[in-house]
């Protein structure tokens, strides 16, 4: 059975790439009947950030990316905790030192900072296998005197070969790795140490990291040998880019899964996005809900280049996951933002989000689309010049002195009612429908664009307000003429 974990370090934010390991972990092993395992490695105790693992649970719950296992999985979460099994990886350490596998580090900070150099330009420091050589005798009297030590991985000479699902066979130069450290000072292992131990006993199939782990992956395939483990499946991903030379990356204040949730994006969007940043599917299709996802996903479609993360590609996709959302349920999710952005208790909100649902592409942008309710923009009178419609600003004025009394006779002010009055104005007129819809729209909004036409602005302005707004278009026309 395929085995995946997700393993990330709690540190408070959830990397868009980040997520997207994540997701293809779970794909893989969802498309293959297999499990998908969360693992929480906070052996890194200097790093840790309080609520971290809290953004890690609420980000896949509200993705949708749900594990299936774990220590206590009755309780709401259930995932594995490194730092809880602190002594277990220990048990393993000793038993490559007695392998002669690893070996204890008596080194202090100053003798390693001896070490480093400057190579091009970069601190490097390999360490020289100084306590490689020590006596049994040395070794257990430093134990004996409690001096403080690590325990170290023993690369071995030669060269290490591993094939990887996406970049094929690679092979290293044994000299070009250090003697990696296995477990630290304060006891706890380093996180090259503890994801062995764990992906083996955890019964992982398929290792999904980032391309930054292929260097890495020859120690951990010497750790898999020295204890006569089989080695996982790889896949190696390439990197989120910003652009074709940064990477995605939170020093840059790029945006996290958080920040993008709080831009207006929705979940779901999110996920179908970054599904396709560095995954094609065999079909010519964009949009997926996570169960076609699951059924369509495939290693073979994973890329060796870079995604570029394109906000603006995003957009366009949330706003068709906007769209398609049953009306009550877009309404239940975008209700905050039409009552911040609109103070009028007139307004009937509901019917103004009918007609913004199918225009926006974030949440956030609800906001510009309907500023114009509370109050009318100070416009300019080159609105009301449309070349298409072939409308003049002479034009709009005497379309706007037309319809002003018609709708001020108009009793029933509803949508249907308010549309019937001004088409039959506009025929008596012999005049084209734009002609009068323009002006009337313009001068209702203030703006370029509006979220419906002329009678629906009417009707959810009210009679009232309508009737001022128009004035204010006739006397803003005739001042802009005279």
């Amino acid at each position: 059975m395929i085995r995946t974990r997700f393993a990330p370090s709690p540190t408070g934010y959830m990397h868009i790439g980040n997520l997207r390991t994540a997701l293809y972990e779970f794909l893989i092993a969802k498309s293959g009947g297999g499990k998908f395992i969360l693992r929480i490695e906070d052996t890194d105790r200097e790093r840790l950030v309080d609520n971290a693992v809290d953004v890690i649970y609420d980000t896949l719950k509200a993705s949708r990316i749900t594990h299936d296992e774990g220590p206590d999985i009755g309780g709401p979460y259930g995932p594995y905790v490194q730092s809880e099994r602190k002594n277990d990886y220990l048990k393993y350490a000793l038993e490559l030192v007695e392998k002669g596998e690893a070996y204890y580090c008596f080194c202090t900070k100053e003798r390693l900072d001896n070490l480093k150099q400057e190579v091009n330009g970069q601190t490097v420091a390999k360490y020289d296998r100084h306590c490689l050589s020590l006596s049994k005798e040395e070794i257990e009297k430093n134990l004996e005197n409690k001096v403080p030590y690590v325990i170290r991985q023993k690369i071995r000479e030669g060269k290490t070969t591993f094939t990887d699902e996406v970049y094929g066979s690679i092979t290293v130069d044994n000299e070009e790795m250090e003697d990696q450290i296995l477990i630290k000072t304060d006891g706890f292992p380093t996180y090259n140490f503890a994801n062995v131990i764990d992906d083996h006993n955890m019964n992982i199939t398929h290792v999904v990291r980032g391309s930054e782990y292929l260097s890495s992956t020859p120690k951990y395939n010497l750790l898999y040998e020295a204890f006569g483990w089989d080695i996982p499946t790889y896949i190696h991903l390439p990197a989120v880019m910003k652009d074709a030379h940064n990477k995605l990356s939170k020093r840059n204040g790029d945006a996290s899964f958080q920040d993008l949730v709080a831009k207006g994006y929705l979940p779901d969007a999110i996920i179908n996005y970054i599904a396709l940043l560095g995954w094609a599917p065999s079909e010519n299709k964009e949009i997926f809900t996570m169960e076609e996802l699951i059924e369509a996903f495939d290693i073979k479609g994973l890329s060796k280049s870079p995604a570029i993360f394109d906000p603006v590609k995003l957009t366009w996709m949330n706003g068709e996951y906007i769209k398609k959302l049953p009306f009550e349920e877009f309404y239940t999710i975008a209700e905050s933002e039409f009552k911040s952005a609109v103070k009028r208790d007139d307004i009937d909100l509901k019917k103004l989000a009918s007609y913004v649902q199918s225009r926006i592409g974030t949440l956030k942008e609800i906001s510009e689309k309907v500023d114009f309710v509370d109050t009318l923009p100070d416009y300019g009178p080159e609105l009301y010049v449309h070349k298409k419609m072939k409308t003049t600003l002479e034009m709009s004025l005497e379309n706007l002195k037309s319809v002003l009394p018609v709708l001020e006779n108009t009793e029933e002010w509803t949508n249907d009612s308010i549309y019937s009055e001004m088409l039959k104005l506009i025929e008596s007129m012999g005049i084209k429908n734009g002609q009068m819809f323009w002006p009337v729209r313009t001068a209702l909004s203030g703006e370029p664009t509006s979220p419906c036409g002329a009678s629906e602005l009417a009707e959810l302005l009210g009679k009232e307000d309508t009737l001022v707004r128009i004035k204010k278009g006739i006397e803003k026309l005739e001042k802009a003429l005279s």
